[in-house]
């Protein structure tokens, strides 16, 4: 017992020494090879409400430090990493909404040290609806010698919904181009609402077109 003791005691000062230096090696080797970088990344909108609208919302990006291996830091894409914030519970008004690492998503090993800014805010409104006409588009001219005596739309208007200014400023919705170039009977096809570029939504996103085409009387 004796022997034992004097196994641990015997050139203590050493034995310490020689165990902290090998939690600094430890330390050094493990700190090796690390790499810190600063990402803006999108900031996403989640599970909002059904009836409501994200009418402004104080930050698009936030702006991270993430830490981690060189190798995997180099290899991210900016697809690697998301940043969101959960709507699911949120009210019609303004709110503040915490962005913290929970609402990160980051490649394993990878970790956050600091995130810019912390919190969102974000006001939500009800959705507007509207019942709009729709506008044919006809490009191009029938074959010589014959015109179009009318066209049919089924159905002549459908509802749009979205945000109120983006809804109430338009009164038509137009169908995507229609070429007639060189026709000469009466045709139906269904063609699709012309909706890129704005901010609205619709059920309905394709209506029928019947084109009447007869020719001219001698």
């Amino acid at each position: 017992m004796k022997g034992l003791r004097n196994f641990f005691l015997d050139n203590l000062g050493l034995k310490i020494t020689a165990v902290l230096l090998s939690i600094l090696l430890w330390l050094f080797a493990t700190a090796r090879g690390q790499s810190e970088i600063s990402v803006d990344v999108p900031l996403q909108l989640k599970n909002i409400p059904s009836g409501l609208e994200v009418m402004n919302q104080s930050v698009k990006s936030v702006s991270l430090n993430v830490r981690g291996q060189e190798r995997i830091i180099r290899a991210m894409k900016p697809s690697d990493i998301r940043v969101s914030v959960d709507l699911g519970k949120a009210k019609k008004g303004e709110d503040n909404y915490a962005i913290g690492k929970n609402n990160i998503k980051l490649p394993p090993t990878v970790t956050v040290t600091n995130i810019t800014p912390a919190h969102v805010k974000v006001y939500l409104e009800e959705t507007a609806r509207k019942t709009v006409e729709v506008r044919p588009v006809l490009v191009g001219a029938p074959e010589q010698g014959f015109f179009v005596k009318s066209i049919e739309v089924e159905p002549r208007t459908i509802v749009i919904e979205g945000k109120r200014p983006e809804v109430y400023k338009l009164k038509t919705i137009k169908t995507e181009p229609i070429d007639i170039t060189a026709l000469r009977e009466t045709f139906t096809i269904g063609v699709k609402l012309e909706l890129a570029g704005m901010n609205v939504r619709t059920k309905t996103d394709e209506v029928k077109i019947r084109v009447v085409i007869v020719g001219r009387r001698k």
